[in-house]
């Protein structure tokens, strides 16, 4: 078991992400006696408590007896669950923001002074211990309050700390990632369809080619253009496809997209 892991810890807005972090440190050594939770709904407080065994709180007993509070509620409701928490949070808890756009600075101006706070961006493939959560550091966060927090997130997939300058882009490249891939397997799920496939056989061929990919991404060590230089022959299939992604537009297009999902992140972060 893990120091953090000794450590009391609130997961406050235990949605699907919430709940992800709660079954992952239950996995990875956390006892359901250090665990808190709080839910807007009682029916989905009860659903928790029965299902890990955990203890469901208010806000503002969470506050007052967790070493680690986990706001996992959406960015527009996090104003109104810091007007609960402030009173009752004292400098030596460790804040852990997992709200997409809000910059840890907004923290310090609404908790005491010295208030450790770690800005967090998951993704949703944490639901399946394959997320991707980029960490920053506000300004009173020491090494310690990172190394607990990638304690907490390390069971549901892989973390990466940035800068919090760096957070919006990894929001628009990670934070929204998983959305562009669906996006183009609907797409490519559309073309089977096109060219002959029953949609079940078109789905599977192409979920399964993205699996295998992305396995191969992950494990050779291999540059990217390495990878699809394999599958391209010359005169092929492969290449007479790359040529129509590229007269398209296809990668420009990408550029164009992750720029557009990076500027609404810093709109975000400034309340817009």
């Amino acid at each position: 078991m893990t120091e953090a892991a000794q450590q009391k810890i609130a997961v406050l807005g235990a949605g699907k992400i919430g709940e992800a972090l709660l079954s992952g440190m239950i996995r990875a050594g956390w006892t359901p006696a250090d665990l808190l939770v709080t839910a807007r709904r009682p029916d989905r407080a009860r659903e928790l408590r029965e299902r890990y065994g955990v203890d469901a709180a208010t806000n503002a007993d969470a506050a007052k007896t967790a070493d680690t509070l986990i706001l996992a509620v959406k960015p527009q409701d996090m104003g109104a669950l810091l007007d609960e928490l402030a009173p009752h949070v004292s400098a030596d808890r460790l804040v852990i923001s997992a709200a997409a756009g809000i910059p840890t600075t907004w923290f310090a101006e609404r908790l005491p002074e010295g208030t450790p706070v770690v800005r967090v961006m998951p993704n949703t493939p944490v639901l399946v211990d394959e997320g991707m959560s980029v960490i920053s550091a506000g300004r009173h966060a020491t090494e310690e309050h990172l190394v607990r927090t990638e304690a907490i997130f390390q069971p549901v997939g892989k973390t990466l700390r940035v800068p919090e300058k760096q957070q919006d882009a990894a929001t628009a490249l990670s934070g929204s990632g998983p959305a562009y891939f669906y996006y183009l397997v609907e797409a490519m799920t559309d073309a089977g369809i096109l060219l002959g496939l029953p949609r079940a056989q078109a789905h599977d061929l192409i979920v399964q080619s993205a699996i295998g990919a992305a396995v191969m991404l992950r494990d050779s060590g291999e540059h990217p253009v390495k990878l699809r230089e394999a599958v391209t022959s010359p005169a092929g299939t492969t290449i007479n496809a790359i040529r129509e992604l590229e007269k398209h537009g296809v990668r420009a297009a990408l550029l164009a997209a992750l720029e557009a999902a990076r500027d609404r992140s810093r709109e975000l972060a400034s309340g817009q």
